[in-house]
């Protein structure tokens, strides 16, 4: 193919040449002629001489163009002033090309680019009859007109040339596909390959080949198969039924052509794993090729091999597959599914009742909890699950306990200590079919807290000691983490005991709100939420909702600190703001003992809010140091999250905190949370906060403690990865036919006014038993109002749960219980308070100071 795409190009090149050649001697030779014709045809002389040249030439020359069939014929002076053209516009102008040549009298060619194109001229002279060169006449032609020729040559080489070449290729392909019929595509270097690798297969292979083909007949045989089957050295191209040396069975398969997977065969003694498979899938000959492997050393080793295999699995299964929990009896319980069926027929494990509960194990193997049973059978007659025994000192197991040592038992029907324990039941075992035994005990860190029975019946061999073993390294495997499940257990219930030690028991009485609370402990443990209900004077009710940093026992501790720290803050009845700063700084000292202390689990922060809500005025007062805002229920059932000022967390100090007021009306449900509730990885906050207000909105009717469910199922999922707390709060007013109220004047003599008028309404209450110890407390709270105090004084009387004697003025100096000396004058009145009431204190207002105590009800 090649070869013809050359001499066409060669053709065309030569051609071409040629043609330029012809061209060039074509184009000079008939515009001579055409030029020297004109130039001496009669007529041209007498033309020359007329007034108008042009006139009488420009006819003839276009006549003689024509017929001529040239391109051009131009007439000019000597001065090469043209008189005709086939344009006319170019008649007058200079004529393009030498005409000194032709003045001299001699004829000349040229090409030139001219007015029509690229051209081949001759330029004649026109003499008179003195044989003087009068004027000039030239012809000529345009190139391209001349090679027509070579266009019409150029396609029949072409089309020959293209002739040539598909039959070159249909001949290649012809040839090249016999070809690679024959050599199956390979290219020389693959030939000598396959020859070479026919060789190594031949003589080198440690594994015998054979291939048949469809008759039965041998084809071929290398140096391995003739020695694993003894084979003659004229073997090959006879019948396989026709080489004595063969087994029957050998000759069977050889001759059936079925496929065959390491069968199994006899060759003198030598047994021979055997594969077949047939050779015609390609579209070759039919026939079967057959691999022999000699297996006779390596069939005892690789059935040891593959049990030992198998115990391996069965020990790697083991480690993975046990302990996935931190929980004893589900690890008891994985270990059991994993020995059954792999290692024994039924498994049993026995622990120590006191492991259950996370405590150290019994000295003797009495009170041994069953806690997992199984078997490749239901129907078996061994102690149930969850069966308390006492092994008896004779029997396997309480050997096995006492000495931390595994005990084999290989025939149960003979072991007579093993029969005292239960003589009925283990009749029934032995009847069932379990003759075998293995006891191993669990034993880590040096203590034993249970044991392993893995029993064997009929269907299996009794245990060995290469099994003992075995059994030793799976119980070993998984008593570390039974007996870290059994620590996590002990250190799980105390760090739960020490939380819920911390969190409320039971909620304050109180007339102000109606409660409903949950607290749900994290997936991992303890932490450090906490929630409170503190009852203050007046009727008043603080709520608290808090966030340790951190899980484990050091967030739960400190979580204990700063709940009594509120407790005692809230004592002093502080302002919510005012409180949160005193935490901060409590905060901020703990975290610096701590790391004084280079502890780990320094406590970086905490997050609480602090609510103060007032039955009287119906307003609540609310302070949060990084904690989610609370959200308000409506009684309608709308929800909303009031925008409070937002302070930092408790620990960094430095930041003053705000206080917001809420007027919520009666009814309403006030709810506060932690960041359990609403946060989680697979939403955002945002998202959290709307599942919030859905579940709350719309059930105005239902009680906190309903609400409290509602949300919990609405937004967590079965176990939390955070602890939650979540607390609320329906509101209610106190009555005011409740209340009383006087605006005292700073008079002395007003005194006995306010007694007066505090008498009638105690009497109007129905709490007249009181009037006596209620004016001699308003006596010495109003007069020292009066006395030591400044306006404004109000006394207000609240008949709640308690009654309340509150008087307030403008000044905050506080007055202070102390004994009085037997000479002096005062100093007596507020030890008179405190024996007639139960509580009494102060607390400060932006307008001063409130002095409050506490009477118990007649029927209290």
């Amino acid at each position: 193919m090649a070869l013809v795409v050359l001499l066409v190009a060669f053709a065309v090149f030569a051609l071409v040449l040629q043609s330029q050649r012809h061209t060039n001697a074509e184009a000079k030779r008939r515009s001579i002629a055409v030029a020297q014709t004109f130039a001496h045809s009669p007529g041209v002389l007498t033309a020359l001489q007329a007034p108008d040249p042009s006139k009488v030439l420009q006819p003839l020359t276009e006549a003689g163009r024509k017929s001529a069939g040239v391109d051009f014929v131009v007439v000019m002076d000597t001065k090469g002033i043209r008189y005709t053209h086939p344009l006319p516009d170019r008649i007058g102008k200079q004529f393009v090309g030498k005409i000194q040549p032709s003045l001299a009298g001699k004829v000349y060619t040229e090409s030139v680019h001219g007015p029509l194109g690229r051209e081949v001229q001759a330029t004649v002279p026109i003499r008179n009859d003195q044989q003087q060169v009068v004027a000039l006449v030239s012809a000529g032609l345009k190139v391209k007109n001349v090679t027509s020729l070579v266009d019409r040559q150029i396609p029949i080489i072409l089309t020959a040339g293209a002739g040539a070449l598909g039959a070159a290729t249909a001949a290649t392909v012809l040839v090249g596909r016999r070809l690679r019929r024959q050599t199956h595509s390979l290219a020389p270097n693959e030939m000598a390959r396959m020859y070479e690798h026919h060789d190594a297969v031949l003589h080198s292979v440690r594994e015998g080949v054979l291939i048949v083909n469809v008759e039965g007949r041998l084809l071929l045989a290398n140096d391995e198969a003739r020695r694993l089957l003894e084979l003659p050295s004229d073997a090959e191209g006879k019948p396989v039924s026709q080489l004595s040396s063969l087994e029957p069975e050998m000759v069977s398969l050889l001759s059936s052509g079925r496929e065959a997977t390491d069968e199994v065969h006899l060759a003198g003694s030598r047994l021979l794993a055997v594969n077949q498979r047939p050779t015609g899938r390609g579209g070759g000959p039919k026939g079967t090729v057959v691999t022999l492997r000699d297996s006779t050393e390596l069939r005892a080793v690789a059935g040891r091999a593959e049990i030992t295999g198998e115990r391996l699995k069965l020990l790697y299964d083991a480690g993975l597959g046990v302990g996935t929990t931190l929980d004893v009896i589900e690890t008891a319980d994985e270990l059991a599914r994993i020995a059954v069926p792999r290692f024994a027929d039924f498994v049993t494990v026995d622990l120590a009742d006191t492991v259950l509960h996370g405590e150290e194990p019994s000295a003797t193997a009495k009170g041994m909890r069953r806690v997992a049973v199984c078997g490749i059978r239901d129907d078996q007659p061994l102690y149930e699950k969850g069966r308390l025994i006492d092994f008896l000192p004779s029997t396997p197991q309480a050997r096995g306990y006492g000495s931390g040592s595994s005990e084999l038992v290989t025939d149960l029907s003979t072991a007579t200590g093993w029969h005292l324990q239960d003589p009925e039941r283990t009749e029934q075992i032995v009847d069932y079919g379990i003759h075998s035994l293995i006891v191993a005990p669990i034993q880590a860190r040096g203590v034993v807290l249970g044991m392993v029975n893995f029993w064997r019946s009929k269907e299996h061999d009794p245990f060995d000691e290469e099994e003992l073993a075995l059994a030793e390294e799976l119980v070993a495997r998984a008593a570390i983490s039974i007996d870290n499940a059994r620590r996590y257990t002990r250190e799980h219930a105390l760090a739960v005991t020490l939380q819920r030690s911390l969190l409320p028991r039971a909620l304050p009485e109180q007339n102000a709100l109606d409660i409903g609370y949950r607290y749900l402990p994290a997936q991992s443990g303890v932490s450090g939420d906490w929630f409170d209900v503190i009852p203050l004077p007046g009727g008043r009710v603080a709520l608290v909702v808090g966030d340790v940093v951190g899980h484990g026992l050091h967030a739960a501790a400190t979580m204990g600190r700063l709940r009594t720290a509120v407790h005692n803050f809230s004592a002093l009845d502080l302002p919510p703001d005012e409180l949160l700063s005193h935490l901060d700084d409590l905060v901020g000292r703990i975290d610096q003992d701590e790391a004084c202390t280079d502890s780990p689990a320094a406590v970086v922060g905490a997050t609480c809010l602090y609510a103060v809500y007032d039955p009287v005025t119906c307003r609540c007062t609310v302070a949060r140091a990084g904690h989610l805002a609370p959200a308000l229920v409506d009684p309608d059932g709308d929800v909303t999250f009031p925008d409070l000022p937002t302070g930092p967390p408790l620990g960094l100090g430095g930041m003053p905190f705000q206080a917001a007021e809420l007027d919520i009306v009666e009814g309403s449900r006030l709810v506060l949370y932690t960041d359990g509730l609403i946060e989680d990885r697979t939403r955002d906050l945002d998202e959290g906060m709307e599942l919030l207000r859905k579940a709350l909105a719309g059930h105005p009717e239902r009680a906190p403690e309903e609400s409290c469910q509602a949300v919990l199922e609405s937004l967590l999922p079965e176990r939390p990865a955070d602890d939650v707390a979540l607390l609320i709060a329906r509101t209610h007013a106190l009555p005011p036919d409740r209340i009383a109220e006087w605006n005292v004047p700073p008079d002395p003599a007003a005194v006995a006014g306010v007694r007066a008028a505090a008498s009638d309404k105690l009497e109007e209450w129905g709490l007249s038993e009181l009037s006596f110890s209620t004016e001699l407390v308003l006596s010495e709270l109003v007069t020292n109002a009066v006395r030591y105090g400044c306006e404004p004084i109000h006394l207000r009387l609240i008949h709640d749960r308690v009654l309340i004697c509150e008087v307030a003025d403008g000044s905050s100096t506080s007055p202070h219980l102390r004994y009085a000396a037997t000479t002096d004058e005062g100093g007596r009145g507020l030890f008179l308070v405190s024996q007639l009431t139960e509580r009494w204190g102060t607390r400060y207002t932006p307008q001063g100071k409130v002095i409050w105590a506490e009477q118990a009800l007649p029927d209290q």
